[in-house]
Order: C-alpha cells, then structure tokens, then sequence
C-alpha cells in the first residue's frame, strides 16, 4: 500500500528571509483530506572545522530559543550558491579561517515533522588564517575546545545544538574524530 500523501492545494502563509510558512491540503492514503502546515526553509550547511586536537565553536544568541547556544559553524546557502561555496565563505566569515579540504560527510533534516530544512554536512582540513567580513546581524564569539571536551559539553548540556551534536557524532563514526 501507497502510504504517501498528495497535495490538493498551498497558501502560502508568510515569506520570509529564510523562510517560507505553507498550509498545505493534502489527500490522505484512502482519499481523507486533511492540512498539513510547513516551513519551507532555505538549504543551510555547517562545518566540522578540526585543528590539531582543538574544535572551532562558534557562540551566538539565538533568538529563537532565546538563549545562547554554542554550535559549529554554520550558514544559510545563498541564491547562486553550492553548499560546498557556501561552507567555504562561512568558515571565513564566522572563524577567519580558510580550509585546504573540505569534505561532505553527510545531509540532515533539523526537524522533518514540519519543516524541509536540510543542512549539509562538511568536514575542514587544512586551516589557514583567512577572514571575510562578517554578516552585519551576526554577532559571534569564536571559541577553540579540545577535542577531549566536547563530549562532555554535550552530556552536561552545554552544546544543545542538533547540527553540532550529530555532525560530532558523523564524525567520530567515521574515525575522523576520537569519541570518548
């Protein structure tokens, strides 16, 4: 059986910067027709940036949670853009820093049950000094942690951040990264 659902029909709710609110109506398996609200929300890509044994983390409040929240680097992919493009200009931007490799390692949903956000996963190797301007509503604290803390900082809840937390966790399954 056909478990999939088909949109009927979209209103499109609010536009935004970076993203988008749909009600959708959509047809059910077995003809029911109900709504389904959704966020349509611009690609975003985050960066696992490793230098010898220490993390690059970026801290910044998040107003949406009303908080600060500590995270890997991270952006939204801009009209033009490859993720690989975009990854590369945010490493300069958030951490003045230029990566001789940067790899995919992965693509994830933040949070499928109403939004299609999809970020991309990258590996940075090779670090150098490089800097970009940074964005004008962006305000960041750079932060370098070992390695050997951050498993640690997300047990107790100091990194709450879902990118961060399983980009981390990409990471140490594939052996880039010790898990302790």
């Amino acid at each position: 059986m056909d478990f999939g659902e088909r949109t009927l029909s979209t209103e499109v709710l609010y536009r935004g910067k970076v993203l988008d609110l749909h009600v959708d109506q959509v047809e059910l398996p077995g003809g029911r027709v109900t709504s389904r609200e959704a966020v349509r929300h611009s690609p975003a890509v985050a960066i696992v940036a490793v230098e010898g044994n220490d993390i690059y983390l970026v801290r910044q409040f998040r107003h949406a949670v009303g908080d600060f929240i500590l995270e890997i680097p991270a952006g939204i992919v801009e009209s033009g853009e490859t993720p690989l493009q975009t990854a590369a200009r945010e490493i300069q931007e958030e951490i003045a820093m230029k990566a001789e490799n940067l790899e995919e390692i992965g693509r994830i949903y933040t949070s499928p049950g109403f939004s299609d956000e999809e970020i991309v996963l990258f590996w940075a190797e090779g670090l150098s000094p490089s800097r970009l301007p940074a964005d004008d509503d962006e305000f960041i604290q750079v932060e370098k942690v070992p390695l050997s803390q951050v498993w640690s900082m997300i047990d107790d809840g100091v990194i709450k951040d879902g990118k961060t937390i399983v980009a981390l966790y990409r990471m140490a399954l594939k052996g880039k990264i010790a898990y302790h």
